[in-house]
């Protein structure tokens, strides 16, 4: 079981990485609000027809509302910045960023959780942090404001997550789900007129495929989790960096520096030792803060939790 796991997650990740370059390959042409409107809107009838299926009852008001419009508005800025990020950044320095939500997650979960984080996972913590300042490389290399989205998408969907992880068991799946999406599709119309350039066909079909591969990869990371547990399925993540280093070198003539293959070497070695010691300790309600989210950058795709919770012994 755990084998199919890892294999579902490698294929949810390989099909995320694709779905990267489709959107990269947008972000040619078209602003992130224009991309992220026409995703979401072709994402309506694949949400619609797994919301058709919620048998939970009550209404769609929320249980934590100041909690709930905290993660959506989270959620939002998180996806704007991880699809701008994607535009005008080579894949390859994109992901190491974005990897650092483990991190971040760690950091979050003091204040908003109350838990303890003890001085393997503070190290830890620190370490990977200076894997992102090596990948940045601030000193030698001028940071674009696709650096700082990337960054803000980390923070934004790491704060997101651990919102997730503190009313998720109390929220309805359709809540979880539909705040996030009807959100996006609002703030990114009002921004539509701004930005608008007419589509041709091949990307409105392009916009689709974005949609399409968001729910595909959750679908299948879904079922990674349900097959085998977080410490076998959350590491699978870093796979990405492999395709972003393929895909990059074969559309967009991107390569790897030293910098960033060692920044992203730290990074992911402090992730894998996080997600290794949050499995150590995470026994009788606690939940590995690895299962508690989708992909960073997905606006158009449903919470993986919200599924989770259905098959997850309590």
């Amino acid at each position: 079981m755990n084998l199919k796991g890892a294999l579902f997650a490698l294929l949810a990740f390989a099909i995320f990485a694709t779905h990267d370059v489709v959107i990269k390959y947008l972000g040619a042409t078209y602003e992130a609000p224009q991309i992220i409107f026409f995703s979401v809107l072709f994402s309506f009838p694949l949400i619609v027809f797994i919301l058709l299926r919620d048998s939970e009852g009550g209404s769609l008001r929320p249980v934590h509302p100041w909690w709930t419009a905290a993660r959506t508005i989270s959620s939002a800025f998180g996806a704007g910045g991880a699809f701008y990020a994607f535009s005008v950044l080579p894949l390859t320095q994109v992901y190491p960023i974005l990897f650092a939500m483990p991190l971040l997650i760690t950091i979050f979960a003091i204040p908003i959780l109350g838990e303890r984080v003890g001085i393997h996972r503070a190290l830890a913590v620190i370490v990977g942090l200076v894997g992102v300042i090596v990948v940045l490389q601030p000193r030698t290399a001028t940071l674009s404001p696709g650096h700082f989205a990337a960054l803000g998408a980390a923070v934004f969907s790491a704060f997101a997550s651990i919102v997730m992880r503190k009313i998720g068991r109390e929220e309805r799946t359709v809540v979880l789900q539909l705040y996030p999406l009807i959100v996006n599709f609002l703030v990114m119309g009002a921004l539509l007129p701004f930005v608008y350039v007419p589509m041709q066909l091949v990307d409105l079909g392009a916009s689709a495929v974005v949609a399409s591969f968001a729910m595909m990869a959750t679908a299948c990371l879904v079922m990674a989790y349900r097959l085998a547990p977080a410490v076998i399925v959350a590491p699978m993540q870093y796979s990405q960096i492999i395709w972003a280093s393929i895909f990059g070198a074969l559309f967009f003539g991107e390569t790897l520096d030293r910098p960033t293959v060692i920044g992203t070497g730290i990074i992911i070695a402090s992730g894998l030792y996080i997600v290794l010691r949050e499995d150590r300790r995470s026994t009788g309600s606690k939940q590995p803060v690895l299962r508690t989210r989708t992909r960073v950058g997905t606006p158009s795709s449903p919470r993986i939790a919200a599924f989770l919770r259905r098959n997850r012994p309590e």
